[in-house]
């Protein structure tokens, strides 16, 4: 079983693009994402931000962008849409993420399933503790992710993902108390002949009105709504000043 950095870096980042339906698609799909939250800028920071399906619309949008995440080859990706525009790509755990800061956020995204990436329920808390402490009063949070509470079984395990002429992707789940183990299985064709590639690692198995409690321990009001493609949406807003601005000193658990 891999790390979910070592999955990205062997088996997905190389064909993300192309996963979720070109960078075109994937970075009109981010502006849709972005559009409730675009009109007022100031300083966003995105973790997990990938090639910058989130952070290239927020760029234009007029924010400054702090962009992180632990995949180089994805950032590499994210630094040519940005270049020439108010962002700032760092390879970086997302827990680490105030390290970077340069001040208070405006916003600060964690979209597209990154959220259960992180290890431990102990994480997420950390992460959201972080995350009021880094914002500014009215500054806002914005999390989506898949509610893993009910997962399909049977056949239904097994999700197509994307397929063309030379590379077929498909997904299958495999349900455990806490965690999803997932399994993500790559056939790809060159010439004649067909070779299959198969990565797995664990995702927490959060639950969205788990998450907003433990947002709103923090110190965010939060309200949960559907979300992009599938997903749900935990919306949260610093409601008063956080006491200081920064993170622990310790390492995360």
């Amino acid at each position: 079983m891999n790390t979910v950095h070592d999955h990205y870096a062997r088996h997905l980042a190389p064909i993300y693009p192309w996963m979720v339906g070109g960078i075109e698609q994937a970075l009109a799909l981010g502006a849709q994402d972005m559009a409730p939250f675009l009109a007022r800028p100031g300083y966003a920071v995105d973790l997990g931000a990938g090639f910058g399906m989130h952070s290239m619309a927020l760029a234009l949008a007029g924010f400054e962008v702090l962009a992180l995440d632990r995949s180089a080859q994805l950032l590499a990706e994210l630094r040519a849409q940005v270049a020439g525009w108010p962002a700032e790509a760092v390879e970086a755990d997302l827990l680490r993420f105030t390290a970077h800061l340069r001040r208070p956020a405006d916003l600060i995204l964690c979209m597209g399933d990154t959220l259960p990436h992180l290890r431990s329920l102990r994480q997420v808390e950390r992460l959201m503790q972080d995350v009021a402490r880094s914002l500014r009063p009215g500054g806002r949070f914005v999390a989506s992710f898949r509610d893993y509470r009910q997962l399909p079984q049977g056949e239904l395990r097994f999700i197509p993902v994307r397929s063309d002429a030379d590379r077929i992707l498909t997904c299958g789940l495999e349900v455990r108390r806490t965690r999803v183990l997932v399994h993500d299985i790559l056939h790809e064709r060159t010439g004649a002949t067909w070779s299959m590639r198969v990565g797995s690692y664990a995702k927490l198995r959060l639950s969205p009105d788990g998450v907003r409690r433990t947002a709103e321990a923090a110190g965010l009001r939060c309200r949960v709504e559907p979300g992009p493609r599938g997903m749900v949406q935990v919306l949260g807003e610093a409601v008063a000043p956080s006491g200081h601005f920064g993170s622990h000193d310790e390492p995360p658990p």
